[in-house]
């Protein structure tokens, strides 16, 4: 019957304790996402969905959005489909 390809060294009969600390720890970029990307993604999705409820409940009142019609639609989801795509970014 083949043996198995494992070296018999030392290194695999170690215990964990002592192989625990070989290791250094490693420091990872922790600056997380700058403050004013938070404002800008979350203003976004905040400004469009009130640009789609001011739509809904005044637009026939504001002389803007009478002269968009459908546009404000695409103003409104674009604004926060824009916000949410920036949370990939979110760190």
């Amino acid at each position: 019957m083949p043996k198995s390809k494992v070296n018999s060294t030392e290194d695999n009969f170690a215990s964990p304790a002592s192989s625990v600390d070989r290791r250094s720890p490693v420091k990872l970029n922790s600056s997380g996402t700058p403050r004013w990307y938070l404002v800008i993604m979350f203003g976004l999705m905040l400004l469009g969905l009130a640009w789609l409820v001011v739509n809904y409940l005044a637009g026939n009142q504001i002389p803007l959005f009478q002269e968009l019609g459908a546009w404000n639609y695409l103003i409104g989801f674009g604004l926060f489909i824009v916000g949410l795509l920036m949370t990939m970014g979110w760190k």
